[in-house]
């Protein structure tokens, strides 16, 4: 397993920022190259599952995940499913005052591919959690505009 932890503070209360995080049909809005579907239940539960395509002109792939735990509006808490990506993914929203908040992005994944992967994944991960950065910069600019619907 591996893990890599990114933060961002936000000019949101956190139940806004909470708000703008779990709507999984807009994560495209902030989340490079990536499209979330909620694909059983209602996406606000524990045994939801969602899928989120991540490519670009259809070449990439897909992670799907069930929500395990749901902690409004503190902490969501994903199971990676896939082929691909599998370990878990954490979304934590910290209050940091009436007006602003902090979001926690956790994933604490198994490399894929075996042995390549592991031997891989030190190579792999500076960029990985560049994307993350990268997502959590756009994430600002989404949760300050965000409006609900």
């Amino acid at each position: 397993m591996t893990d890599v932890v990114v933060s961002v503070d936000v000019a949101v209360p956190d139940g806004t920022a909470w708000l703008a995080l779990t709507d999984w049909e807009r994560q495209g809005e902030w989340m490079l190259g990536t499209e979330v579907k909620v694909v059983e239940g209602n996406g606000r539960s524990v045994g939801s599952k969602l899928s989120a395509f991540t490519g670009v002109a259809g070449i990439g792939f897909t992670d799907t995940m069930e929500i395990t735990s749901w902690e409004p509006p503190l902490r969501c808490v994903v199971r990676h499913t896939g082929k691909i990506v599998q370990g878990t993914g954490v979304f934590q929203v910290i209050e940091k005052g009436p007006h602003s908040s902090t979001f926690v992005w956790a994933e604490h994944l198994r490399p894929p591919f075996g042995v390549v992967g592991r031997l891989g994944w030190p190579v792999a991960k500076p960029g990985f959690e560049l994307g993350l950065r990268l997502c959590l910069q756009r994430f600002v600019k989404y949760a300050e505009g965000y409006r609900v619907g």
